[in-house]
């Protein structure tokens, strides 16, 4: 039997995960009576609630087609650059890679980022346009664009000369050719297994064992999985290894306990263990981790890793001082967050964790909010209680002229034609340089802009508001360019809270025409804590427990009836875009609150005028 390994890349939701759900059930992994989820490779909660894919993972398939009986492994990749470190990773385990373009969008900026990974590794894609089905769709323009792309990012001509396929992942089917249609997904599966070479690690299987680890989870039952493709050599259970660090150095010796290979959405262990070129996870080592390198006891060279890309994104993460802390969650010690975050670490190579000058807090820098709201999101729903600063973006230093340089992101913004307006005014001011706009169909604008990282934390809902929820807004790093100055972003002043007790209605319904609120009735509050925003520029301290005077001189008919407006509740990605730099989110399992970092307000304004 043959083996091919691909990876599946694209843009964020052009359709990855569905088409994977359609190649795993055409190829008869699902049996008859076995239920069938939607989107099955999203298997965290968090991946289905968002419908995005945030880890990488594994599945297989067997293809029976014209070439004969093949196993074909499948990486399904995320599309979201803020997950990039996970894909620059997976393209070593594989020979070969279908980019996926939709039809009607066409090339994105995380494509460009995907597949520059992909080119620059020396694989040779396969071009599939996906939703070709749609009304607005257009693949002959999009082949184009993808050509296009392909010879900017510098594709040798054997990468150009690609083959491709028009499909309806949703639908399930696949045709090389628009003018005969077909209904099912064999003409994928031929063309990868024609196309995709197979692993040149099967012409090394009599050499010792050597696999590079390149995915790391823990089991409860056979602790530490170490996830690669073997690249020489055969792993069978009980055999002695040891791990090497990048440069060589020996980190362990262990026994592998279990073998266990991709069948379709199941693990499955391989008892007389597994060949070179398949992708495998290996059980039995305690301290090995990603990028290192599990071998035969013989073998003393490591294999080369990929270097991964920068952080470009980082916030502080302390321990919840504010008086309502500890009353939700059950971990919320200092060294509970610190190993927390050390583990995420651990397993995500885009991450980095240090811990800062003061004590309990530590600084996480990643790819970019939504990667960093996510990891939060995990540590609320697993009991965790912490507070987190506003994100700024990580500095670079020019090693020639000492000049400070910041991470510059390229945007793509597709937006309804009467709001392009504002839209290039507010991006404008925000020290965003325009480099393209042109029509986009369907009474459409494209966009396409260079702008510093900084101007963008906390642009989103500001954008959303703008274009009434009808824009989009792609970014993805570029590179660094020198710093750009200041940049006024223009957020309204706060109304914060200046005493500890429950919101009274009362209160509240008094001090709505100051502005919008973002709590509610009844609702526990502290001296310091933000509870809603002012309608003017400067922060203001309020009492929102101010009962009403119940005396008897009233006669009963006079009041009028207290009616609030609905109080705004922010999620916890537009609290951290919210907050500024004297500003903290609190986060616990229940409830997300807006505070100030000093609650005391005769210390915050003496701090305004040290300052």
């Amino acid at each position: 039997m043959s083996l091919r390994n691909i990876a599946i890349i694209a843009h964020v939701d052009h359709g990855k995960t569905t088409l994977v759900d359609q190649l795993l059930a055409q190829s008869g992994v699902f049996r008859a009576n076995e239920a069938t989820v939607e989107r099955a490779m999203d298997s965290n909660d968090q991946e289905r609630e968002r419908g995005i894919t945030i880890l990488a993972k594994c599945t297989s398939v067997l293809w029976n087609g014209a070439a004969g009986e093949t196993r074909i492994n499948i990486i399904d990749t995320p599309g979201h650059a803020d997950f990039g470190g996970e894909v620059e990773r997976i393209l070593g385990m594989v020979d070969g890679c279908v980019l996926l373009v939709d039809a009607e969008e066409g090339v994105m900026p995380q494509t460009k980022f995907v597949l520059g990974k992909a080119l620059k590794m020396g694989l040779r894609p396969i071009l599939c346009l996906n939703k070709v089905d749609r009304p607005h769709a257009d693949p002959d323009r999009v082949l184009n664009e993808a050509f296009d792309l392909f010879a900017a990012m510098g594709a040798t001509d054997e990468q150009l000369d690609f083959p491709h396929i028009y499909a309806s992942g949703k639908n399930g089917w696949a045709t090389l050719d628009m003018a005969k249609p077909n209904d099912n997904l064999g003409p994928l599966f031929d063309l990868i297994v024609d196309h995709v070479p197979p692993p040149k690690a099967e012409q090394r299987k009599d050499e010792p064992f050597q696999m590079l680890s390149v995915l790391i989870e823990s089991d409860p039952f056979l602790g530490r999985l170490l996830t690669g493709r073997i690249e020489s050599g055969k792993a069978v259970p009980g055999m002695a290894i040891h791990a090497l660090s990048r440069d060589g150095k020996e980190i362990e010796r262990g026994r592998i306990t279990k073998v266990l290979a991709f069948r379709g959405l199941k693990r499955q262990p391989i008892d007389g263990g597994a060949e070179a070129g398949d992708i495998v996870a290996i059980a039995g080592l305690s301290k090995a981790t990603v990028a290192d390198t599990l071998c035969a006891m013989d073998v003393t060279e490591a294999l080369p890793a990929q270097p991964i890309d920068p952080p470009t994104i980082s916030m502080t993460v302390s321990v919840n001082d504010s008086p309502l802390a500890g009353r939700e969650g059950d971990k919320v010690q200092s060294r509970v967050i610190a190993a927390r975050l050390l583990k995420e670490a651990e397993s995500n190579v885009a991450i980095r964790v240090t811990e800062t000058s003061e004590k309990d807090a530590f600084e996480v820098a990643g790819r970019g909010e939504l990667q960093l709201g996510v990891l939060i999101e995990g540590m609320r729903r697993e009991g965790f209680e912490v507070s987190i600063s506003r994100p700024r973006v990580v500095f670079q230093t020019d090693p020639e002229t000492g000049e400070r340089l910041e991470p510059i992101e390229d945007v793509m913004i597709d937006v309804d034609d009467e709001f392009t307006g504002i839209v290039i005014e507010k991006l404008s001011a925000r020290k965003a340089e325009l480099k393209d706009m042109g029509p986009s169909g369907a009474g459409k604008t494209r966009i396409s802009l260079m702008s510093p990282s900084r101007s963008l934390i906390g642009y989103q809902g500001e954008f959303l508001t703008d274009t009434r929820g009808s824009g989009v807004l792609n970014r993805v790093f570029s590179h660094y360019e020198p710093y750009k100055g200041a940049i006024d972003a223009g957020r309204k002043g706060v109304l914060v809270s200046n005493s500890d007790g429950e919101t009274a209605a009362y209160a509240l319904w008094n001090l709505e025409e100051r502005g919008t609120m973002f709590v509610g009735a009844g609702e526990k509050t502290y001296q310091g804590m933000i509870i809603g925003e002012n309608s003017r520029s400067d922060d203001l301290d309020v009492n929102p427990m101010k009962a009403k005077q119940l005396t008897n001189v009233r006669a009963s008919g006079k009041d009028e009836a207290v009616r609030l407006t609905p109080p705004r509740k922010l999620t916890l990605e537009q609290a951290i875009a919210y907050i500024e730099e004297d500003e903290l989110v609190e986060v616990t399992p229940k409830s997300i609150r807006l505070r100030k970092k000093v609650l005391n307000p005769s210390f915050r304004k003496k701090r305004v005028k040290d300052e």
